[in-house]
């Protein structure tokens, strides 16, 4: 990880190419914290004053979140998610249900008409994750897993742009799920996925994008029964 090449640009500059480097390859994903500041000052050999203006600039781009007395964490992949992130936070959960709705329908109605058998098999590893994360009752960690499973579809949709723009949107949506979810792991809160896989298995577009649909609308008629 350590800067081997000098270049023109000012230090800071790079180390800020190189911590946005492993943010945006997923080698530290959101929600990860980073290494600490003294780490970071051993792997990258630069001074500790050029570090912190590092993470400073990528946490005023939103992809950092540095907490008082606990570290600093990946919030975005991306500086338009970090942004997304900001712009959306206050958001009505209706509007972000739609949202979300929109998003997830067309992506399982587009994945089911143009999988492969690779997208097949990473959608099913995904499913598998994401089974084994709610029985295993973290709800931090069921959130990234159900996060993870819908992007699986979303991929597999093999639009490009709807693939970067539902990333874009990740921590937004996976804000949405937290409140659903909420921090403990209730067994009538359980909505199960497994149809929207067995309609992209059988290339059935409609009801994949139904099953997706449905899934979003059991969530959210859970929570407006829970807020009555």
């Amino acid at each position: 990880m350590a800067l081997t090449s000098p270049r023109r640009e000012p230090l800071a500059d790079q180390v800020i190419a190189q911590l946005r480097a492993q943010i945006t390859s997923g080698e530290w994903p959101v929600g990860s914290r980073i290494p600490t500041e003294v780490e970071l000052v051993e792997q990258l050999g630069v001074a500790r004053n050029t570090v912190r203006e590092a993470v400073r600039a990528l946490a005023h781009n939103g992809l950092l979140d540095i907490r008082q007395g606990s570290g600093t964490y990946v919030l975005a992949t991306s500086e338009l998610a970090g942004v997304m992130h900001r712009r959306f936070a206050d958001a009505e959960q209706e509007q972000v249900a739609e949202l979300r709705a929109a998003l997830e329908s067309s992506g399982a109605r587009l994945a089911a008409e143009r999988r492969t058998d690779r997208d097949l098999e990473l959608l099913e590893l995904a499913s598998a994750r994401r089974e084994d994360a709610w029985y295993g009752g973290d709800a931090e960690a069921f959130v990234q897993a159900d996060a993870a499973f819908h992007q699986s579809v979303v991929a597999a949709a093999h639009n490009e742009v709807l693939a970067a723009l539902y990333a874009d949107l990740g921590e937004v949506l996976r804000a949405h799920l937290r409140r659903d979810v909420g921090p403990v792991l209730s067994p009538d809160r359980y909505v199960p996925h497994a149809a929207i896989v067995t309609a992209i298995r059988d290339r059935d577009g409609e009801r994949a994008a139904g099953e997706s649909a449905w899934v979003i609308g059991r969530c959210n008629a859970e929570d407006a029964a829970l807020r009555a």
